[in-house]
């Protein structure tokens, strides 16, 4: 059994400044102001854009990321609708073999330290899992069948691609107070990563 911290990377090496240009090259249409893009223009009028609330013109760009979470996250996660995802499939994956380094992987609750009893009840039931997991594909079960017994904590990965626009709005509700903790845990650690790319774009939005 693997314990696991969430992570994620860029699916494709991001060029900030390109995506400004572009986006500005779309929305000046609007106001047929091409001739004022000069260089540096771009963060201005993206800015005063976003002041504006036209965001519409951020879903000329999109971001895609591969993230790692536990399953629990992306039943959230996909309840985004103007997004793609592709997820690490249950049914295909047997997670005894070579690949997986025959044994499930977990992601740490960030709510419980490892001293918490808590943890320590969690850490066991999932040990079980495995175990359980692991004999049921030796009676012969198929891993489409034997994944009825995985937890929302199982490891997963997840390639999103959402416009900018849909990334503002997936922040704004998944930073919140209210969202769950791994949720958020998982959209603060994209947003630092989104601001220090796009800041024009994304700092508004607090971590």
């Amino acid at each position: 059994m693997k314990i696991i911290e969430p992570s994620f990377q860029f699916f494709e090496p991001l060029d900030g400044a390109q995506m400004l240009k572009r986006l500005e090259r779309a929305g000046r249409v609007c106001y047929k102001s091409e001739d004022k893009i000069t260089q540096g223009s771009a963060e201005t009028f993206l800015a005063n854009i976003i002041k504006r609330g036209h965001e519409s013109v951020l879903e000329h760009e999109k971001i895609t990321v591969s993230l790692i979470c536990d399953r629990g996250v992306t039943h959230e996660l996909v309840r985004h609708r103007i997004a793609s995802y592709s997820q690490e499939s249950t049914r295909y994956c047997n997670y005894m073999g070579e690949k997986f380094g025959r044994e499930l992987t977990f992601i740490k609750p960030c709510f419980w330290a490892e001293d918490d009893p808590k943890y320590a009840v969690w850490k066991e039931q999932m040990a079980q899992l495995e175990e359980t997991y692991q004999r049921l594909l030796e009676a012969g079960a198929s891993p489409q069948e034997a994944r009825s017994i995985l937890p929302n904590s199982l490891k997963t990965e997840i390639v999103v691609t959402m416009n900018l626009r849909e990334w503002r709005h997936f922040f704004r509700l998944r930073t919140a107070p209210a969202a769950h903790p791994q949720m958020r845990e998982a959209a603060d650690m994209l947003l630092a990563a989104f601001q220090a790319e796009l800041p024009v774009i994304f700092d508004d939005l607090s971590v």
